[in-house]
């Protein structure tokens, strides 16, 4: 496991504000205050932080990327309670699919997949064929940004495995920030993290992941928007290559 030092005292939890789904100016300057307390924390003591202040009130979303396969394998070991769920749009690779029982099977964490109210093929009926080659910003809100809207439903917070050094548009990601799209907190245990910490912890524990990393995917999504990157290229360059779009609408504003 990491190595980062030890984060200052937790607040307990009469210090900790109620949440709120509109935060007034004292529990944003909360989740300021903790976002730089645990600055230097290690990625379980992030978590375990979040589980403790929210309860049976903290979800997880994953893709199963290596940054989600780490963190499951974290929960389980931290806080092996916390709702995971997957956003199956009907478009994900097998191989995706695989690696949840995979993962299941070792850690103990069993992911829900929720899924959109249409299946691919009623969906793509009622456009007249698939979305994701013509309208892709359309195609994601359809089949990921309200299937995650309605799966966040009743929660206060949700942690996702971002990194600051995926993107650019990622850099400033904060450990802790309210996310006013889904108006709850949204935790980022592995913001500070590289690439390379990740891949070291995946192989240091033996966590399963995605073969189709190693056939040069180096961030995978639904399948038709989904390609092996190049030499050189940003690790997010495969996902709707060829179009300006960079993200599926989940980590936007």
């Amino acid at each position: 496991m990491s190595s980062h030092p030890q984060t200052k005292e937790t607040p307990s939890r009469s210090a900790v504000p109620a949440y709120m789904s509109d935060p007034n100016e004292d529990f944003l300057q909360f989740l300021d205050e903790q976002a730089r307390r645990l600055e230097n924390a290690s990625p379980e003591e992030i978590i375990a932080w979040a589980a403790e202040t929210y309860g049976d009130k903290l979800t997880m979303a994953t893709a199963f990327g290596p940054e989600g396969c780490s963190i499951l394998y974290m929960l389980s070991k931290v806080a092996p309670q916390t709702y995971v769920f997957n956003l199956d749009t009907g478009y994900q690779f097998q191989e995706t699919l695989q690696l949840r029982d995979r993962i299941a099977e070792q850690t103990g964490m069993e992911v829900d997949l929720v899924q959109p109210e249409l299946s691919v093929e009623q969906f793509e009926k009622l456009h007249g064929g698939p979305l994701y080659n013509r309208e892709p910003d359309k195609c994601c809100f359809e089949r990921k940004v309200t299937l995650l809207h309605k799966s966040l439903q009743g929660m206060q917070a949700w942690m996702s495995g971002i990194r600051r050094d995926q993107s650019e548009h990622r850099a400033a990601t904060p450990i802790v920030k309210w996310d006013p799209k889904f108006k709850l907190v949204k935790i980022s245990p592995l913001a500070t993290w590289t690439k390379q910490q990740v891949w070291n912890l995946i192989t240091q524990e033996k966590i399963p992941y995605n073969p189709l990393h190693d056939k040069g995917y180096t961030s995978i999504g639904c399948w038709p928007c989904t390609r092996a990157v190049l030499e050189g290229e940003d690790e997010r360059a495969g996902r709707w290559s060829g179009s300006t779009k960079t993200e599926c609408g989940l980590h936007t504003l």
